[in-house]
């Protein structure tokens, strides 16, 4: 599998002379839409998965020896017989995942939403091949989670409905935990309730979910996510002496929120929440959790993230991020750094020259593709994409090449060869947040003459924003397609020789892709995608190669 080509890492220096990243790290440790995270230790070796929603492949499996600088090793999820995601909404799909060893043996949990409901699937190798998802259906909710007691025993715990199906409030949910035989892979004995409505029902808490189970020094600890996941995200945590409970929670909960902080502060990071936690070999603790970035008012592109901070037991009990209120960009390294290649953290440049007999597994599709649309051997040193009638807008596979927007401040470019036959057939680059909310920088044609043109979606299909005829020599020529994101606004160009970017469109709301505006759980992606709008074509485009640069001022400080 061939990596990405890095061209750029920038390294700060302190006074001393040093790096500042040989002493501290940069969170998020994932930049982009890489939430839910869930880690485990085996030896020396560090393994941790998220959310991937409705994009295929299902599950990234990352591996790291210093918590803080990951590798890709595969995906759980990478077959289609093991996950048809037909028809479902970009924000549908997978939801937090948890992964766990136990005995040569690798599971991971998951969440199948609208489709089959909870699941397991197991491995040998972390970096697979994984088993097809095994059905729970008794485990009735989101978020699964196993845990292997140090009796031989196993549990499945997981977010459920309130007590008999009738909640007292809107988000009044509750925590449950089966008996589980982890060969036969089934539930055993009958379902416990846990955790009922949070930390204190008489306040109405809501969204009780993600729980993960950890024994220390006695005590059963129960630590899950309440509050939902926006602003007012958190987690929280219960003790007990049985694993069956009953459960009492911390009188100083949330152990990790940043709610209460004043939003107005500089480079602010919010929804802290959904965390999992990890023991290292000299037996210090961390936690893994998801967080936002956002550049105004609780708005952001590049979806929730993967932080990690350390935890301090403190009267018994764990306390993520114990020296601030603040969740920091910076803390000193876990364990002497090693890096593993392809960033995912601080400000890099990064690109892809297609010259490779196979895909990089850092490219995602937008649901499971069916058939072989892509093709490194048409034409050498190029990606051959078939121009097809599936659009981003629709609930199927598109031919659709997406990379993470990892940045606030950043930009992604594209080289590509292409002759539209009509005005239906379009192939650029896709700024994309989900089936209502994307912009679409491509070559097509209007009037009957090619252009570049930047359409933005709207609920029922695109408008034109921004265009430009192309002259007949510009027709023939390779075409350069850029699309800059600046915080709160976006850039377009393109140019025929990329010591000259032209400006198509400056000042294009980036708000319109945040979050907070299209709704949903997923960050931005900029994908190479082809279309045809519907009708049948025989066209392909030809990508010469992509690029990606993030340079984010708060890894400054």
């Amino acid at each position: 599998m061939k990596i990405f080509l890095i061209f750029l890492f920038l390294a700060l220096l302190c006074p001393l002379g040093l790096s500042q990243s040989d002493t501290t790290f940069t969170n998020p440790v994932l930049a982009g839409f890489y939430p839910d995270p869930s880690i485990c230790r085996v030896g020396a070796d560090y393994y941790l998965v998220n959310s991937t929603f409705s994009y295929f492949p299902g599950i990234p499996v990352f591996h790291s020896q210093d918590l803080v600088n990951w590798g890709l090793i595969g995906h759980v999820l990478d077959r289609p017989e093991q996950l048809n995601l037909d028809k479902q909404g970009v924000s549908r799909g997978l939801f937090a995942p948890t992964i766990r060893y136990h005995k040569g043996v690798f599971y991971v949990t998951c969440t199948l939403v609208d489709i089959g409901g909870n699941f397991v699937a197991t491995a040998k190798r972390p970096e697979g091949p994984w088993s097809s998802p095994v059905w729970i259906p008794e485990a009735h909710g989101i978020d699964p989670s196993l845990y292997f007691d140090d009796n031989g025993k196993a549990y499945i715990l997981y977010n459920s409905n309130a007590p008999d199906n009738k909640p007292l409030y809107d988000g009044h949910r509750t925590i449950r935990m089966y008996p589980f035989d982890a060969k036969k892979l089934r539930v055993t004995g009958k379902e416990i309730l846990l955790v009922n409505g949070g930390v204190d029902i008489s306040k109405k808490p809501v969204w009780i979910e993600a729980p993960h189970l950890l024994k220390k020094s006695g005590y059963y600890y129960l630590v899950a996510a309440e509050g939902g996941t926006a602003e007012n995200h958190s987690e929280v945590v219960f003790r007990s002496k049985r694993v069956t409970g009953p459960y009492v929670p911390y009188e100083k909960n949330p152990i990790l929120t940043q709610r209460d902080l004043d939003p107005e502060r500089q480079f602010p990071i919010t929804s802290t929440g959904h965390a999992d936690f990890v023991q290292t070999g000299k037996g210090e603790w961390w936690a893994v959790f998801l967080g936002c970035r956002p550049y105004e008012d609780n708005h952001y592109n590049t979806g929730r993230e993967t932080f990690l901070a350390p935890v301090r037991w403190i009267d018994g009990w764990p306390v993520i991020n114990p020296d601030y209120r603040e969740v920091q960009y910076r803390y000193p390294h876990p364990m002497q750094p090693l890096p593993t290649g392809r960033p995912y953290s601080g400000n890099f440049r990064l690109k892809d020259d297609f010259d490779s007999a196979s895909l990089d597994r850092n490219w995602v599709f937008l649901r499971t593709p069916h058939e072989r649309w892509y093709d490194f051997t048409q034409r050498a040193g190029f990606v051959t994409l078939k121009v097809r009638p599936e659009t981003c807008a629709g609930n199927m596979n598109p031919t659709f090449l997406g990379q993470r927007q990892q940045h606030l401040s950043g930009s992604a470019s594209m080289a590509i060869d292409f002759s539209p036959e009509g005005d239906n057939e379009k192939a650029g680059l896709l700024v994309f947040q989900n089936e209502t909310h994307f912009y679409f920088l491509c070559k097509t044609k209007q009037e009957f003459q090619p252009a570049v043109v930047l359409y933005q979606s709207t609920d029922t299909g695109m408008v034109v924003i921004a265009s430009q005829p192309l002259n007949e020599d510009q027709q023939h020529s390779m075409l350069f397609l850029k699309a800059d994101a600046l915080g709160d606004r976006y850039a377009f160009s393109y140019t025929f020789s990329t010591r000259h970017w032209m400006l198509l469109k400056n000042g294009v709301d980036a708000r319109f892709l945040s979050t907070r505006v299209a709704g949903g759980f997923v960050g931005c992606m900029y994908a190479m995608y082809a279309t045809s709008s519907g009708s049948p074509s025989n066209n392909s485009a030809y990508v010469d190669w992509f690029e990606y640069a993030g340079n984010d001022e708060v890894y400054r400080r």
